[in-house]
């Protein structure tokens, strides 16, 4: 990444490269193969020079026990994080049949809200994190605290008003303060593995996607909303908070206190703005097979409930694989290559596999193909990162920050997320494709879904095209 880059390099003593220093010494010395240091400079350093040069020891980047735990936490609080808002149809389904929620309008607004708030906030809090480096150590801790005490509020709830302030709103803005610091740190602790430990973190978010839905069902049946949301609060807070004490810089903030955050001169390049538009179209699409496959299962092909919820289980245990082979792909590849091997498997999956699946089986067969490439798809984005930065280094207008790439890559695909909801009910209700036997699902009344689904995952891989016109 350009801006690391540029950081080490500023704190090199003139005379000698990153290269000729030894990860974990300090940048004054060079490692022999016999085991010598020689000294760079012609003179023994003072005590003075030698403390500043101390305070540049940094720890390995793609490696080593402060890389790997830190990798660690941020994958199990993206999980945490992340995964409850994913969950959030077991509770969509509990408010529908129980008091006191039971035929009040607008609780799909209540997913729709968290999800879309910690996308959409992404691009200000990236912002405000890389603007006040010296605070960002302390937003995970903030965050966490934010997200537990929301949860905790919605277990007083009476009306869905209430459950879309607290458990919607409020808790993807504490998400969203708690997750974005990974990102800022990701990009020092990882390089040349920055696409593999992205895709590391994010699976975490499909692991969640298993597990989750599975505790929440459980313990709603038993302990009811108010207390499943009051126990899942405090579960969260110790679980994640100890955390946080590895989540933590590589670079120190001295380092990092020449970024402009805001120039945002990128947005209106012609290469973000097709990547862009290909990330907002594609994840208008992405979140409706999530909404719907369930009801699908059970009302075309006949499957019990069980049997229903499995295909969301089968898509987040795919996706896993899917973002870490996307991330390893990332790393050695162009992005737009890797994104149409995204494309093309989300594609034929939504309307050949899905299209024309007559069994449970075969549903159950696109799940696992869908979840293995859409759901890879943000793996992507640290190419997209690393392209959008290596053009601002060309040109004359500033550097690019590629933690404000991703940040407004994340706002994008909120915007496919808020859509998804209310579009998806246009699209079931105007399905022309309603047949006499209900063998495809072409023909079971999500016809329109489909194809709009296959469609935008289409449309995602535009970037390759515009690559090969030589327009990217």
């Amino acid at each position: 990444m350009m801006a690391r880059d540029e950081i080490e390099l500023a704190a090199t003593p003139m005379g000698q490269t990153p290269e000729c220093a030894t990860p974990g010494t300090p940048y004054g010395e060079a490692k022999s193969d016999d085991g010598f240091f020689v000294a760079v400079n012609a003179r023994l350093p003072d005590e003075e020079d030698f403390i500043e040069r101390q305070e540049f020891s940094l720890p390995p980047v793609d490696g080593g026990k402060d890389a790997w735990l830190f990798l660690a936490a941020v994958f199990v609080v993206d999980a945490l994080i992340w995964g409850f808002p994913f969950a959030f149809g077991v509770f969509q389904d509990y408010y529908n049949s129980h008091e006191p929620f039971v035929g009040q309008p607008n609780i799909a607004v209540i997913g729709t809200s968290a999800m879309g708030v910690m996308y959409l906030t992404s691009p200000i809090i990236m912002g405000i994190c890389l603007r006040f480096g010296h605070w960002v150590r302390w937003t995970p801790l903030i965050g966490l605290l934010i997200v537990s005490v929301t949860l905790a509020l919605s277990s007083f709830a009476m009306t869905t008003t209430h459950l879309i302030i607290s458990q919607g709103i409020l808790y993807g803005l504490g998400g969203g303060i708690a997750y974005c610091p990974c990102i800022v740190y990701l990009n020092e602790w990882f390089v040349k593995r920055k696409g593999l430990a992205y895709g590391i973190m994010w699976s975490g978010t499909g692991i969640a996607g298993v597990i989750l839905p599975l505790l929440l069902e459980s313990l709603l049946s038993s302990l009811g909303f108010r207390n499943t949301l009051r126990l899942w609060a405090g579960l969260l807070f110790v679980l994640a908070t100890p955390l946080t004490f590895f989540i933590k810089p590589r670079l120190p903030p001295s380092a990092t206190s020449h970024i402009k955050p805001f120039n945002l001169w990128f947005l209106i390049t012609p290469a973000f703005l097709v990547y862009q538009t290909a990330n907002i179209v594609e994840a208008m699409g992405f979140f409706l097979p999530g909404i719907y496959l369930p009801t699908y299962a059970r009302s075309t092909l006949g499957a019990p409930s069980l049997s229903a919820a499995t295909t969301i289980l089968l898509v987040n245990v795919a996706s896993v694989f899917g973002c870490v082979a996307m991330g390893w792909f990332t790393d050695r590849f162009h992005v737009t290559t890797c994104i149409l091997l995204s494309t093309i498997g989300a594609t034929i999956s939504v309307l050949v596999i899905w299209g024309l699946s007559s069994s449970l089986g075969l549903l159950y067969f696109f799940c696992i193909v869908y979840g293995l490439f859409a759901g890879s798809f943000t793996s992507a984005w640290p190419g997209i990162m690393r392209d959008i930065a290596q053009k601002g280094q060309n040109s004359s207008k500033g550097n690019v920050d590629p933690n404000m790439v991703f940040g407004f890559l994340a706002a994008g695909r909120g915007v496919g997320n808020v859509v998804a909801g209310p579009l998806s009910e246009t699209l079931i209700r105007g399905s022309i494709w309603t047949g006499n036997t209900a063998a495809y699902g072409y023909s079971s009344g999500y016809g329109s879904v489909i194809v709009f689904t296959g469609v935008t995952a289409l449309l995602g891989g535009a970037s390759f095209i515009w690559r090969r016109l030589g327009l990217l």
